[in-house]
């Protein structure tokens, strides 16, 4: 890999850095990260429990395996993540009908109007990045990014 020019607004050089997808990836997404989190205090999110949340409400009766696949978090986190939500009424969890060892999830009324608020919230944190990309690079990003995804979670990328 050849380093990369310096960033583009303050003239620092990244350096070996600056030609690595997951630097690049992280310095957003810790900045995002803080800010929903300043944003959000007040409903004492714990990691990964806005994305389950939102998953669960897109895919009613999804199983607790297919949700930690999908969120990214490991089948043991998934658990207190959903007693979490149980907790708050936000998720409730019934055994399949079909499979009896498995659990479905849907989001009840209480948990998608919590779920509401936090994605205004969201809007909120992400508006200044959006503000700087037009709609096709918007369009571009997402599509770039999924296939880096579906290249390392699903299997089908190169991998030495």
């Amino acid at each position: 890999m050849v380093a990369s020019d310096s960033d583009d607004d303050n003239g620092i050089s990244l350096g070996r850095l600056g030609s690595f997808l997951g630097f690049r990836l992280r310095r957003v997404q810790n900045q995002l990260s803080r800010d929903f989190s300043v944003k959000t205090r007040a409903w004492d999110l714990r990691a990964g429990m806005f994305s389950a949340l939102e998953i669960i409400a897109s895919n009613p009766g999804i199983s607790q395996i297919e949700l930690s696949a999908e969120v990214g978090l490991d089948k043991s986190a998934i658990v207190p993540l959903i007693d979490d939500l149980e907790k708050r009424a936000w998720v409730a969890r019934t055994k399949s009908a079909r499979d009896r060892r498995r659990n479905e999830l849907s989001i009840t009324a209480t948990g998608k109007a919590e779920l509401d608020k936090l994605f205004k919230e969201l809007e909120v944190t992400e508006k200044a990045g959006l503000a700087m990309l037009s709609d096709d690079e918007r369009r571009l990003i997402n599509r770039a990014l999924d296939k880096v995804y579906h290249a390392y979670v699903r299997g089908t990328g190169v991998q030495d």
